[in-house]
């Protein structure tokens, strides 16, 4: 794997480097701060899915104009502008002690550092070919995943002596990866054509309508965010329900969470290699089911070896889920509309954000505990049958030697499920 590493063109490894760091301070501090905010702030879980709520909307818009600008002016200076306004943002959060101030500068927070995220992923495809994207999103999480192996750790000590400390780490890691990406990575967009015109800003926004006229891909990432709903517990309710139900450290927490990092580390690629023969939908499927086995444990097991045992199964379908999403994605977009693809990919991130910890929280908060996992199950099950029926019309679409129309695949798709 890192043999391989090296066969890739030099952008993309300093791209891979930048991520780690930038990720190592997140993870320091994100693990932990649905606890911080119930410990600093004196909230309950309720008002810790509020304030998801109020991040994710702002990530919304932020990716939304990222998505937009980034094919517009470039994926360098947006990557740039993202890093910079998260570093700052950190450190504000960090010193401020008022609730509702807190709501705030996250809501802005949202906006701002998310104009980077669209950005970060059409740059891995501008620098890589076709058939080594898979690979190299799968090289993006193993950069991610060695980040998250010490973090959490390190995080869950430093947490018992200053929360401050992870706050300043978060920001100091986002500006030295500015800095980096400044120095060396060069911008990466491709050039556009002597014979088309330089787009406005407002018919570079006005793209967003073409992406979200293609109706498979949007069926694609409705189902996909089902299974966000449920992996997103794993860094927001899980390590709540394990603090207060079964009184789980959070060095243990921060344990579990690296044990996940460590596998993806070491088998990220094994595992990328074994699926990348098989039909796209049906490998997220698969993974779906490892989701569905992985968190439903969670509302049944009560023996802390079993936490460890439910964070491998899902950690495996992680493995399948992630990478192939994203290489997926790719192959949906045109060259001239990355941005606003992976922008809109985004959304199957942050809109399940805008209601998914909230409402788990209410769940857990209202009806129990245990519920957040068995709903997580159903969830998970309704995406793989959402897969499946995927399955059977997206074969021409992804298959490059085929061209199908968006209108074609429309009506397949709704063919299939009246079949």
């Amino acid at each position: 794997m890192f043999k391989k590493f090296f066969k890739y063109p030099n952008p993309f490894k300093v791209l891979i480097l930048a991520t780690f760091i930038d990720r190592l301070g997140g993870f320091l501090l994100f693990p932990f701060f649905s606890v911080y905010l119930i410990d600093h702030f004196n909230v309950t879980i309720v008002e810790v899915g509020f304030l998801f709520f109020i991040f994710a909307l702002g990530s919304i818009i932020g990716s939304t104009i990222g998505g937009a600008l980034t094919d517009k002016y470039g994926r360098r200076s947006m990557l740039l502008f993202g890093l910079i306004s998260s570093g700052i943002g950190s450190i504000l959060m960090g010193i401020v002690n008022d609730l509702y101030l807190f709501f705030v500068i996250a809501a802005v927070l949202g906006i701002l550092g998310d104009l980077g995220g669209p950005a970060r992923q059409a740059m891995v495809v501008d620098l890589l070919p076709e058939d080594k994207r898979a690979d190299g999103f799968g090289l993006l999480r193993v950069a991610v995943n060695l980040a998250a192996v010490g973090g959490p750790i390190l995080g869950g000590l430093l947490y018992r002596y200053s929360y401050l400390i992870l706050f300043i780490s978060d920001a100091v890691s986002s500006l030295i990866t500015a800095l980096i990406v400044f120095i060396v990575i060069p911008e990466t967009k491709p050039e556009k054509q002597d014979d088309k015109p330089e787009e406005s800003i407002m018919k570079t926004l006005k793209g967003y309508i073409e992406v979200i006229k293609d109706y498979v891909f949007i069926w694609f990432l409705i189902v996909s965010a089902l299974t966000v709903l449920v992996y997103m517990q794993m860094n927001s309710t899980l390590s709540v329900f394990l603090w207060e139900v079964y009184s789980f450290p959070l060095e243990w927490f921060g344990a579990l969470l690296s044990m996940n990092a460590l596998m993806v580390v070491v088998l990220q690629f094994w595992i990328t290699r074994r699926i990348a023969k098989y039909a796209p939908m049906k490998m997220m499927a698969l993974g779906t089911i490892l989701y569905m086995i992985g968190f439903g444990m969670y509302g049944f097991i009560s023996e802390w070896y079993l936490f460890f045992v439910a964070m491998a199964i899902l950690t495996v379908g992680e493995m399948i889920v992630i990478p192939v999403s994203q290489a997926t994605v790719a192959r949906f977009a045109s060259e001239d509309k990355r941005g606003r693809y992976m922008a809109v990919y985004g959304f199957h991130w942050s809109i399940p954000t805008l209601f998914g910890v909230s409402g788990a929280s209410f769940i857990y908060f209202f009806i129990g505990p245990n519920w957040v996992w068995y709903i997580a199950g159903l969830l998970c099950l309704t995406a793989i049958f959402g897969f499946w029926i995927l399955n059977g019309v997206t074969k021409k679409r992804l298959d490059k030697n085929t061209e199908i129309s968006v209108e074609e695949l429309g009506l397949e798709i709704r063919e299939e499920i009246s079949e």
